[in-house]
């Protein structure tokens, strides 16, 4: 593959915040650019947010089936090779599928779909296929994220007994859907976020990153969905107790009530020789505990040279010089536009390419999305995680 990977990006409109990420994120390594989109439902805010790009004025959709289109039908060396996806909920299971069954590679916002018949027929269909597709779990693309799983791959921890994940946010402790809040309100509606509120927007991002580092699978849940909020329509507030494969046992709590928080995602994991903590908001850090020394902490940066292969290859600075939400989703994007060079050059994608949240991890997070809300809606005490995944 000669030249840039080229992105067409829906959704992504220049009033939101997420669209930008993605755009720096995709653009900071100079592997991909953004060369077309259908950027809104409204083609007025369209092509205003195209010309903030400077896309060709040609290349500016009014709508995702017109980009898709067209770009099939193009045979000139501009036409891109894969489509982000940056909607709401309800809209990436039709503009996914539609973009796999034209040929294009995907990465697509979370949660992947509506519910595990979705997700499961985007899995599929990017195997047949044998298309890229890649879920913006973006908390995995932090290089101590990298480091904590390969440290448990490794055997530091022994083994796994207990995970804690809690992601709390306070941002919906008030009814902000009444003021007209846009991302409120479409993320607390159940025809374009679906069938959970909180629990689908940073639960999945909590229950992804526990079976991301321990590699452990979640098999049954027990939960409690909370609505704090009056005329609020999804839960904003959710527990569950989590078993995992091979006996190991956990907690996930995703808040977005938790009054004063900002993004207060963490995890702690505690096996039979050390247990290890990783907070977002000190993502540079990583500590591991151990019961006959004090605590080590480790930290990131391209100059140390006792960091995994794999957790220096997602660091861009020496030590010192913080990064941040950005290069985590960029690391995400990187991987995707690696493993693309490599497959179109006809190599199979080296390990650390392929370190990226795929249509797997998004089917597995609807399982567990849909497994807490029987969960929480009926007198079980436990219930199991579909065995389609």
């Amino acid at each position: 593959m000669k030249g840039r990977i080229k992105m067409g990006m829906v959704g992504g409109v220049h009033e939101g915040s997420i669209g930008a990420v993605h755009y720096m994120a995709a653009s900071l390594d100079g592997l991909i650019e953004c060369v077309c989109g259908a950027f809104s439902s409204d083609p007025k805010k369209s092509n205003i947010t195209g010309e903030k790009l400077f896309i060709e004025s040609n290349r500016i959709y009014d709508t995702y089936e017109q980009m898709i289109e067209n770009e099939k039908r193009n045979n000139e060396p501009g036409r891109i090779d894969f489509i982000s996806i940056v909607t709401p909920n309800y809209l990436h299971f039709p503009i996914a599928k539609l973009a796999l069954d034209s040929g294009f590679h995907v990465v697509c916002e979370k949660p992947m779909t509506m519910n595990v018949v979705e997700a499961k027929t985007l899995d599929d269909l990017s195997k047949d296929r044998n298309l890229l597709f890649a879920t913006t779990h973006a908390y995995t693309g932090y290089p101590m994220v990298k480091e904590a799983r390969v440290r448990v791959q490794e055997g530091c921890l022994g083994e796994i007994r207990k995970i804690i994940v809690r992601y709390q946010q306070g941002w919906l402790s008030t009814f902000v859907e009444e003021s007209g809040h846009k991302q409120a309100s479409w993320r607390m509606d159940p025809l374009k976020a679906g069938i959970a509120g909180s629990m689908a927007d940073i639960g999945t991002h909590a229950s992804n990153l526990a079976e991301y580092i321990t590699g452990l699978g979640i098999e049954e849940v027990c939960a409690d969905l909370s609505t704090f909020v009056n005329g609020r329509k999804l839960d904003d507030d959710g527990s569950v107790l989590v078993r995992f494969e091979r006996g190991a046992k956990g907690i996930i709590y995703a808040s977005q009530v938790s009054t004063g928080e900002e993004n207060a995602l963490a995890i702690n994991i505690y096996g039979t020789k050390a247990g290890l903590e990783w907070s977002q908001q000190d993502p540079d850090t990583l500590v591991i505990k151990w019961p006959q020394k004090p605590s080590e902490l480790v930290r990131k940066g391209t100059n140390y040279e006792f960091l995994s292969r794999t957790a220096r290859a997602a660091c861009r600075m020496p030590s010192g010089h913080p990064e941040g939400v950005i290069e985590a989703f960029a690391n995400i994007y990187k991987n995707f536009a690696l493993c693309l060079q490599d497959l179109s050059e006809g190599r199979k994608p080296v390990d650390e390419h392929r370190d990226f949240p795929t249509a797997y991890d998004g089917l597995r997070t609807m399982l567990f999305l849909e497994a807490i809300v029987e969960s929480a809606k009926s007198n079980k005490k436990w219930v199991r995680l579909s065995s389609v995944g």
